[in-house]
């Protein structure tokens, strides 16, 4: 007579997953995911407390708030964010009831550094009207004055937020020659610091350069970071960039500056209230947009879905969580 099979941890993964990660999942799980769609708030409550799950695999767009926490079946031990940020956890909550919650810090650092200076470039070099007159087939004689960009070689780039991001970041503007300045809560052990300057005082670190890309996380201390104040610091013809969280800036404040001419260009990746987002940008020809494909490759989303399930599978093991929120 065989040996009877142990019954598989149950899991439901509310988001579509690359085909390597859902391969995996339901290869190593009791899994509940559709390759078509997405699972809303209501039915993933039914699935995990019909099921009696133990984990739930979500990410950004899916907010794990007070009250979905508070609707969680007992059986559920683990929730794991295919992200880094987790502005979109409660995390008082989630404490409160004993929910251990991951992310995915390290997998998709590079990824995500490529596509801000990406933008950077795109902004500096007017990319996205280029495109347009291509298209449009717009391309006629010009002088030696029209069509203008900025140099990015050699210029001044302030990071704010110098952590996994930030300093990979850093080490690509540093192939472009740029000087780079970085401020943050307190000054990295120089081996770390990839050949920047730390500045204590934001303003000072604004007025000081030419580019500036937000790194850090979204705070009740850190939202609106840039705003009107903030932004009329940078020096003129500036070029903002944001591949981080939308929150951080202001975006009527942003929207004004760019439209008057005071900033240069920008380039975002995040916006307030995505994936709604202030239709007057389309109108600008000086940004650079991407819908928040900072960790959109390949290889990424794949590392991203992988931690996720390594993180359930310590977890249900009773064993620690690889990437905690909290210790």
């Amino acid at each position: 007579m065989g040996a009877t099979a142990m019954p598989r941890h149950r899991l439901v993964c509310v988001r579509r997953l690359p085909p390597a990660v859902a391969a995996r999942a339901r290869a190593e799980y009791d899994a509940v995911l559709f390759d078509d769609r997405d699972i809303g708030r209501e039915e993933s409550l039914e699935l995990l407390a019909g099921r009696g799950a133990e984990a739930l695999l979500f990410s950004s767009g899916f907010a794990l708030d007070a009250a979905y926490i508070a609707a969680l079946p007992d059986s559920v031990r683990v929730a794991a964010t295919c992200s880094v940020g987790f502005d979109h956890v409660d995390v008082v909550a989630a404490k409160a009831r004993g929910l251990v919650v991951t992310n995915t810090p390290d997998v998709l650092t590079g990824c995500t550094a490529d596509l801000a200076f990406s933008l950077l470039l795109a902004a500096a070099r007017r990319l996205p009207e280029a495109d347009r007159m291509m298209r449009q087939d717009a391309w006629g004689p010009r002088s030696m004055g029209d069509f203008l960009g900025t140099r990015v070689w050699g210029k001044t780039l302030g990071i704010i937020g110098m952590g996994r991001i930030g300093r990979a970041v850093a080490r690509r503007a540093r192939g472009f020659d740029m000087r780079v300045l970085y401020h943050d809560v307190a000054p990295l052990p120089p081996a770390l610091e990839e050949g920047a300057h730390h500045v204590p005082d934001l303003a000072e670190l604004l007025r000081r350069s030419q580019f500036v890309s937000l790194h850090c996380p979204l705070l009740p201390s850190t939202r609106h970071l840039l705003n009107r104040e903030t932004l009329a610091l940078l020096p003129p013809g500036a070029i903002v960039v944001n591949a981080a969280r939308g929150g951080l800036i202001e975006e009527a404040a942003l929207i004004e500056a760019l439209r008057e001419g005071r900033l240069a260009a920008a380039g975002l990746d995040v916006f307030e209230g995505e994936p709604r987002f202030d239709r007057r940008f389309i109108d600008l020809p000086n940004v650079a947009l991407a819908p928040h494909i900072g960790s959109g490759t390949v290889e990424t989303r794949d590392a991203m879905g992988f931690r996720c399930l390594d993180n359930i599978a310590a977890v249900l093991a009773d064993h620690p969580a690889i990437d905690p929120l909290w210790s």
